[in-house]
């Protein structure tokens, strides 16, 4: 499901891989029109896993909704001043380009001689505009040291892209601004993104930078515990497993209260001399804690846990795997609002994502499927740069752009 917030606003999107896709999947949730540009046949992530029977990326099509297609062969120069027009066609909404491909020939001086008023985005690997992915800028983190029981010796590597995530999101926004600061002053902009800035600086505002540099101290690796509070995964007696948080004063006294805990925790805080209503004084204490509470959950069937949890409105959760998940959570269903039904070519009916955010005096419009490889080819041309059927049609002849049966998916490589 989509809001049409955004309507008018035109961005071109050469992109591979998360962060600058979901960006632009950001931008069309929210009305946008995302024309995203790929190689005929496709580019580097177009059959990335996992992958359909007949060669259909689940990975691009997710990324992908919402968007229209154009393919291009980006080799040629006829192919590439085709991309820089409709970077910078006219229309007050128009003249974006959202990019982490880099290519001398998108840079933003080359655009803005054209245009302006160009506002571009470029997400990079490092600033220095070296080559960079989430999982070798996660590395340098140290969250590798402190996941699951990890060290430097034994890294633990997550498998969210966190910072693929996080930069995504970031240059949407920076988009969105740097638009309505056109709109007001009829400036353009050139953004530039790097993944490793988004790392580290989520790592000072999160307190971990000058944890490391005011109290020259390292996060410890605790398994499954949670940092700075008392929480911890737990199973029960028919074999699941739970996770339990009690981070806030609130969700300890729940917690303590729905295992029947009060007698125990009052003799375990007069043996340590210290007040667990403190939640650096249980984080200190998790290991005592959870002794105390691994044989109430060990004692006692699924059911009964989540109906105990639930009754004293405890912060927990169940683990599941994601069939789990589609099996029996309707939070990851049709019975909430921010999925629907999607029937994406080569792919099928499948339960789809729509925008997270729900705003309530706005109606939500449905989702367009992920487009095969250049179905808006011909329209794009026509709409956005004014190309008479005839050309367009020499473009065809002369493979520089394609339609939808060049697609490799559909067998027309």
């Amino acid at each position: 499901m989509t809001y049409p917030m955004l309507s008018g606003l035109r961005v071109i999107e050469s992109s591979a891989f998360i962060a600058a896709p979901l960006a632009g999947l950001t931008l069309a949730q929210f009305g946008a029109d995302v024309i995203r540009v790929d190689m005929i046949g496709g580019g580097i992530d177009y059959a990335r896993m996992p992958r359909m029977p007949g060669g259909r990326s689940l990975y691009w099509t997710g990324l992908n909704k919402g968007k229209r297609s154009i393919a291009i062969d980006l080799r040629r120069p006829e192919g590439r001043e085709l991309v820089q027009a409709l970077a910078t066609a006219p229309g007050s909404d128009a003249g974006v380009l959202l990019t982490n491909i880099g290519t001398p020939w998108l840079a933003h001086e080359l655009l803005a001689a054209r245009r302006a008023d160009m506002i571009s985005c470029t997400i990079q690997g490092n600033a220095d505009g070296s080559t960079a992915v989430d999982y070798t800028v996660n590395c340098a983190t140290g969250y590798p040291a402190v996941t699951g029981g990890g060290s430097i010796e034994r890294p633990v590597n997550h498998v969210l892209p966190a910072w693929d995530i996080a930069c995504a999101y970031q240059a949407a926004f920076a988009v969105v601004a740097a638009v309505h600061r056109r709109r007001l002053s009829g400036q353009g902009a050139e953004l530039k993104l790097a993944l490793s800035d988004m790392a580290f600086t989520m790592l000072s505002h999160l307190g971990v930078l000058a944890e490391a540099e005011l109290l020259d101290q390292e996060r410890p690796s605790i398994g499954n515990h949670l940092y700075g509070a008392f929480g911890r995964d737990f199973a029960t007696a028919d074999g699941q497993r739970v996770m339990v948080a009690a981070i806030s004063a609130g969700q300890w006294t729940s917690l303590v209260k729905a295992c029947g805990m009060g007698e125990a925790v009052a003799a375990l805080q007069a043996r340590l001399g210290r007040d667990l209503a403190d939640e650096a004084v249980r984080f200190d204490a998790r290991d005592e804690l959870a002794s105390m509470f691994e044989p109430w959950f060990a004692a006692r069937a699924y059911a009964e846990v989540a109906a105990l949890l639930d009754g004293n409105r405890v912060c927990w959760g169940p683990y599941r795997t994601v069939r789990g998940l589609l099996a029996d959570d309707a939070r990851a269903s049709l019975a909430n609002p921010v999925f629907e039904s999607l029937d994406t070519p080569g792919v099928g009916r499948h339960l789809g994502a729509g925008a997270a955010v729900r705003l309530a005096d706005r109606a939500r419009q449905g989702t367009a499927p992920a487009p095969l490889l250049g179905t808006h080819t011909d329209a794009v041309l026509a709409e956005v740069l004014g190309l008479a059927g005839g050309a367009i049609g020499k473009l065809h002849d002369a493979g520089v752009v394609a339609g939808p049966e060049r697609d490799p998916t559909v067998g027309g490589a």
